[in-house]
């Protein structure tokens, strides 16, 4: 089980937290809404839960609570650049199908 971030991921966060002046890194995690059911959350952590899971990629933590984990185990946390378009991309091997606005997912 686990959930890694890209080299260009965890580079972007690590530059994000060292320009919030603090942070131990990001919580991604699911949520139920839109029109496929799932949607995903990201936050930056500065306090882990205590029932975190953690898992880190170059150098930078993940955490994830566990009623989260099922959906998005095996997930990768990319950063991408797409024309003027800049964000995370979420590559979940668990994803059946998504709403058409690329909001919501279903496992």
């Amino acid at each position: 089980m686990a959930v890694t971030l890209t080299s260009k991921a965890a580079e972007h966060v690590a530059q994000f937290i060292a320009k919030r002046g603090k942070g131990l890194g990001v919580r991604l995690g699911v949520k139920t809404t839109g029109c496929s059911g799932l949607a995903y959350k990201l936050e930056f952590v500065d306090q882990p839960a205590a029932e975190d899971l953690t898992f880190e990629s170059f150098g930078v933590k993940v955490l994830v609570d566990p009623k989260s984990l099922p959906y998005i185990d095996g997930t990768e946390l990319d950063y991408t650049r797409e024309g003027l378009n800049e964000g995370f991309k979420f590559n979940n091997p668990n994803v059946k199908s998504e709403c058409g606005c690329g909001e919501s997912f279903k496992v």
